[in-house]
C-alpha cells in the first residue's frame, strides 16, 4: 500500500500583527481525502507534534470536517520522531504559518529528503513549498535547482496584504534557490509536475496537486 504524509505548520503567529494563522485546513483535507480515496494510508506530521493551529477553517466544508474529525490532527507526531523510510509521498501543506518554521526545519529537510531519494514524490501547495527553499539532498545539491515548480505568487501576497508581513517572498526565495517559478492568474487552480516534483499556487490547487501525486504514483 502507498504510504503518503502530510506535513503541517506548528506557527500560530501572523508576524507581529497580533492575528493568528496556521495550516490552511482544505490544504491539508482535500489531500488526504484525494489520497484516501486511491488507496493511500495517510498519515500527518507537524513541527511541533501535538495539535497545530489552523488557518482558513470552513465550518461548512464535509471535506474538512471530515478530516479534523478522523484524521489524528489533535495528536500529531513531531517531525523528529518520525521514520521516513516506510513513505511513498510526503505533501507540504500551506498556510502562512509555514513560512516561519519550514524552510528551516532539519527533521522535515531529512524525510522529504528520504521519500525523494527512495524514488517519491514531494509534494507542496500555496505556501507548502517554503519548505523546499532550502531542501537539499544528500549530495549537498538543492532539490529544487533547475526545476519548474508552483507557489504562492507576489502578486497573490499583495492582493491578501501580507507582502510585509512574512518573512520572504515565497517566489524569490524559490527562484534564489535555483528554480523557475511558473506563475498563473492569482487565485486560479495552478499545478506544475517536474519529475516526481508536484507544487501548486495556491489553496484553490489542492485537490489537483494531490490528484497529480496519484497520477504519478498510482
Amino acid at each position: 500500500m502507498t504510504r503518503a504524509l502530510i506535513a503541517l505548520t506548528s506557527h500560530s503567529e501572523l508576524g507581529d500583527t497580533g492575528r493568528k494563522t496556521g495550516y490552511y485546513v482544505g490544504e491539508a483535507a482535500e489531500p488526504w481525502e484525494v489520497f484516501r480515496a486511491a488507496g493511500y494510508d495517510v498519515d500527518l506530521v507537524s513541527v511541533a507534534g501535538g495539535e497545530p493551529p489552523t488557518d482558513g477553517r470552513d465550518a461548512d466544508d464535509k471535506t474538512q470536517n471530515d478530516f479534523l474529525a478522523t484524521a489524528g490532527v489533535t495528536d500529531t507526531p513531531k517531525a523528529a520522531d518520525v521514520d521516513p523510510t516506510g513513505y511513498d509521498v510526503i505533501l507540504f501543506a500551506g498556510g502562512h504559518g509555514t513560512m516561519w518554521d519550514f524552510p528551516d526545519d532539519p527533521d522535515l529537510a531529512r524525510i522529504a529528503r528520504s521519500v525523494h531519494e527512495r524514488g517519491g514524490v514531494v509534494a507542496a501547495v500555496c505556501h507548502g513549498p517554503s519548505a523546499l527553499v532550502n531542501l537539499t539532498g544528500s549530495d549537498g545539491s538543492r532539490l529544487i535547482a533547475g526545476k519548474r515548480v508552483a507557489g504562492f505568487t507576489n502578486d497573490e501576497e499583495a492582493a491578501v496584504g501580507l507582502t510585509d508581513v512574512v518573512p520572504f517572498l515565497l517566489a524569490d526565495k524559490l527562484a534564489e534557490a535555483g528554480a523557475q517559478h511558473v506563475p498563473a492568474p492569482n487565485f486560479t487552480e495552478h499545478v506544475v509536475v517536474d519529475g516526481r516534483l508536484v507544487t501548486g499556487q495556491n489553496p484553490q490547487s489542492a485537490r489537483a496537486v494531490a490528484d497529480a501525486v496519484v497520477t504519478l504514483n498510482p
